[in-house]
């Protein structure tokens, strides 16, 4: 994942551009001061049938994004996939370890929860739980001299997740980090599962202005809920649904959803045979922002739901 090259006695890294420098211990090259790519500026992961990429995009200098996918089986033996998407506050410290650390606890969380048998809707609630403990443990920890910062927000993230199992699909998310569903046949309109926590959201629902109105604002994206020893009240959403055909899941970061932002305009950006090519159609979609400016850390995961058993409802 890591583009850096070893050096040939065995020490320090040689540097990707003038190959000559050495990197120093903050990623940047002794001898002609270019940055090294990081191992998270471009990820991609396979779990089975499920997919996920993230990019730093093309404005910002490290990725602050975070992803975890995977998948287990329930008690019966049937299958389940999970993906998580977390998004560092890139006003607080440390934003890419918050959304590492949130990632991985969820993910962990629910891959033991779900194969005990808590049903996936509690076993999501747990999840979001378990990630914002793993969020807020690192306020405690000493930050290094070139973030030390007093003044500074403590550690901070989104998080937003999918749990497929046969039938059924539930969703979990804390602040403005995004799941779509998109009918494999498009025979039945997409539709986005989550609600965001912010402040354009905030002004819609109270009936102050016009989706379009609120979103043209400069305060659109200030987000009211998040994980993080400074936020408020922990109030974890999930919900449930159980789609009526197969489809696939899109679990996103907003540096994807700013550049399709409706539920149409995401159905349109994602592959018609995404349920089938699930790391293809996540890299098409992080494409898709980097093409429109990429202006943020871009993370999409892309989940297949399979044909549901006989008698499931719609989303």
């Amino acid at each position: 994942m890591t583009a850096d090259a070893a050096a040939p006695d065995g020490g320090a890294a040689v540097c990707v551009a003038c190959r000559a420098g050495r990197v120093d211990s903050d990623g940047y090259c002794e001898n002609c001061g270019h940055a090294q790519p990081r191992e998270r500026d471009h990820m991609e992961q396979e779990s089975g049938p499920i997919a996920a990429v993230s990019d730093r995009g093309l404005r910002h200098h490290r990725n602050e994004d975070a992803f975890a996918v995977g998948h287990t089986a329930l008690p019966d033996g049937s299958p389940a996939a999970v993906a998580i998407v977390c998004d560092g506050v890139s006003s607080a410290t440390r934003p890419d370890d918050a959304s590492l650390a949130a990632s991985r606890a969820a993910s962990e969380s629910l891959l033991a929860a779900l194969p005990r048998g808590t049903h996936p809707q509690q076993a999501m609630h747990e999840a979001i739980v378990a990630a914002a403990k793993a969020v807020e443990s690192l306020a405690g920890e000493p930050a290094t001299a070139r973030e030390h910062a007093p003044h500074q927000n403590a550690p901070a993230c989104t998080i937003v997740g999918a749990v497929v199992t046969p039938g059924l699909l539930v969703v979990g998310w804390v602040g403005d980090s995004r799941v779509y569903w998109v009918p494999v046949d498009r025979s039945t309109p997409p539709a986005r599962l989550t609600e965001d926590d912010s402040w354009a959201a905030q002004m819609v629902a109270a009936g102050l202005m016009t989706e379009a109105e609120a979103y043209a604002d400069e305060r659109a994206h200030a987000i009211t809920g998040w994980l993080g020893a400074d936020a408020y009240e922990l109030e974890p959403h999930t919900a449930s649904f159980k789609p009526d055909r197969p489809g696939v899941v899109v679990v996103c970061s907003d540096g994807l959803w700013n550049y399709a932002e409706t539920a149409e305009e995401m159905a349109e950006a994602v592959p018609r045979d995404a349920a089938v090519r699930p790391l293809h159609s996540a890299r098409v979609l992080v494409g898709h922002a980097l093409d429109g400016g990429g202006h943020d850390n871009v993370t999409v995961a892309v989940l297949p739901f399979p044909a549901p058993p006989q008698g499931a409802g719609s989303p």
